[in-house]
């Protein structure tokens, strides 16, 4: 069998040295009928190995319950990227940060607070020894050593900027090697001397994280590890979008001078993100360094591969950048024909209190949403209050709705720290809060979702609350609205938060993107399938709807608004719209 292992300055592919040139693309960001496809681009690009994350709360939403089918299939995305020639690295974290939900723990698993993540917890590490093993049953028949093109799997994520426990680390490595995983084991930090130290072990392979300032990173690394191949396992071409600022973008040709310092320096280099693909459904994370910010629907990152699979400026740059370096295929990727303009009317609407979607509980006081099982989507909470006055909250994770009498009167937004709304007379009091991204980064990771309470009412707390998770499917929307559902009323005005339908024919060998403007916020199914959020907080403008989505003939559509449409119409633009690079 090959053999693929560490040398004194280089990796060393049967005996000879192999410089890694790698892109990241993680395979539960892209519809599967896709990965073919943006394998493949990639590979035109002259990249030799293709990197992803293993994000343990999609693969085991509920705890024993390990999925690894359709879009989780995480054996087959390894077997298409050995088919096109390149070899992988895995990297299961549990960790992976990555701006997903939590990033990458599952709530079961954190909800309750008292199991100490990323440590030697001995309940936390049995469950990551037993996840690691669904996983690593996957990942061991895939590896060069195997006949596979797995030739590097990564050990936690970062840890550097978490903590320094050794003790921790060690027993990720000995879990890791006790399921049969041969190939070297790494380890990635950003290259500052305390994260280097703390991040890793003697007996793993150090590599760096950065965006800039190659040749000064490297030579930090070095300083660090003064033997081994030199890598950047995340070299930062791009950037994410959080909702409410700008969209994130760096020059094609100042990223193209780090790559070609990265490769002139003999490094190898993995490029975060060569496609970013999307966030569908909830899944999208959040940061929090004092102020909480949601991640956005797109993960274009700005990438070499847009979202859409078209190669940008950038990508044509880093072809030329590597193939000075290496060889590069005679291929090129096949030009991509615009997407269609669409119009649509929506057809059916309820509003989402008149839609029977509530499993109501009763509660003394408001509880947070994990008491009663809402860690993603939204919750809702409803009380009687006897007068209007000063409504006051602890803390909202993360926006919430506030209804007096199904009349809207006003948002509390944890972005803004709003903590206080004027209620004008009493009534039912209805509270709808949307749980946007769990944190991802820092110790804020798992925090609860909901209304944090108390809630008070004039300074007095409110007593006898009846709650109710709201984790909207397509199939309880699609029967909400087909018994409950009245006629949509051309050039009438919709209040929120309302669901609706409609439906619309395409080409179904093109992608869509569905033209959000004049929405407010909510989230969006197309054919069953989960888009995701949508905000006109911006900066994206557009959801990317993937061709194997569509049929030609009767695609369904199903919308959660929030606030309210003035235009109950489904529009489709001819290409994607991330909004301005500042406001």
């Amino acid at each position: 069998m090959p053999d693929f292992a560490i040398g004194e300055t280089d990796f060393l592919l049967d005996g000879a040295p192999f410089q890694v040139i790698s892109g990241a693309m993680h395979y539960f960001r892209i519809h599967p009928d896709q990965w073919e496809d943006r394998l493949r681009t990639a590979r035109q690009m002259g990249l030799n190995t293709i990197e992803t994350y293993v994000p343990w709360n999609a693969h085991e939403p509920r705890r024993g319950a390990f999925a690894a089918e359709d879009g989780l299939d995480l054996g087959r995305f390894l077997d298409l990227v050995q088919a096109q020639g390149m070899f992988a690295i895995v990297r299961p974290g549990p960790y992976i940060c990555a701006e997903w939900h939590n990033g990458g723990l599952p709530e079961w698993l954190i909800e309750d607070g008292t199991i100490a993540v990323r440590s030697r917890d001995p309940r936390y590490l049995a469950e990551v020894e037993r996840y690691l093993g669904a996983v690593y049953d996957i990942v061991r028949p895939r590896q060069l050593t195997h006949g596979g093109g797995v030739i590097l799997v990564q050990i936690e994520n970062e840890y550097g900027a978490y903590g320094s426990d050794k003790t921790y680390l060690r027993a990720l490595t000995e879990m890791t090697r006790a399921a049969g995983i041969d190939v070297p084991l790494t380890t990635v930090d950003q290259p500052t001397d305390a994260m280097l130290d703390d991040g890793t072990l003697p007996e793993l392979l150090s590599t760096a994280s950065f965006g800039s300032r190659a040749v000064e990173r490297l030579a930090a690394l070095r300083r660090h590890q003064p033997s081994g191949p030199l890598m950047c396992a995340e070299f930062w071409c791009g950037w994410f979008d959080s909702w409410g600022e700008p969209h994130h973008t760096t020059s094609a040709a100042d990223s193209a001078a780090e790559l070609e310092a990265i490769l002139a320096a003999g490094a190898s280099v993995n490029i975060y993100m060569v496609h970013g693909g999307t966030n569908f459904g909830y899944m999208a994370g959040a940061n929090d360094k004092g102020v909480y910010r949601p991640i956005a629907t797109s993960y274009d990152y700005d990438a070499p591969i847009a979202e859409d699979g078209t190669p940008t400026e950038k990508y044509w740059r880093f072809r030329d950048v590597i193939a000075a370096h290496a060889p590069v295929p005679d291929d090129r990727p096949a030009p991509r024909s615009p997407a269609r303009v669409l119009e649509a009317p929506l057809e059916r609407a309820v509003a989402l209190s008149d839609a029977g979607l509530e499993r109501w509980s009763a509660h003394d006081t408001a509880p947070a949403a994990t008491a009663f099982g809402s860690p993603r989507g939204h919750s809702r909470y409803a009380i009687e209050i006897p007068h209007g006055g000063a409504l006051t909250v602890a803390e909202v994770r993360d926006r919430a709705h506030v209804l007096l009498d199904g009349h809207a009167v006003g948002i509390l937004d944890r972005e803004a720290h709003d903590r206080v709304l004027a209620l004008p007379s009493g009534g039912e009091l209805s509270i709808l809060v949307e749980h946007l991204g769990g944190v991802n980064y820092g110790p804020r990771i798992g925090e609860a979702k909901g209304v944090i309470g108390p809630v008070r009412l004039d300074g007095e707390e409110l007593h006898g609350w009846l709650v109710s998770p709201l984790e909207l499917e397509a199939d309880g929307v699609r029967a909400a609205l087909a018994a409950h559902g009245t006629p949509v009323l051309r050039g009438v005005p919709l209040g929120g938060p309302v669901l609706l339908a409609g439906s619309f024919d395409a080409d179904a060998s093109g992608d869509l993107h569905l033209d959000v403007r004049g929405w407010g916020s909510g989230a969006v199914w197309i054919n069953g399938f989960a888009l995701g959020r949508y905000s006109a907080r911006g900066p994206q403008e557009t959801l990317y709807v993937p061709a194997p989505l569509l049929r030609g003939e009767g695609n369904e559509i199903l919308v959660l608004e929030l606030r309210g449409l003035e235009r109950p119409t489904v529009r489709f633009a001819p290409e994607p719209r991330l909004g301005p690079t500042e406001f």
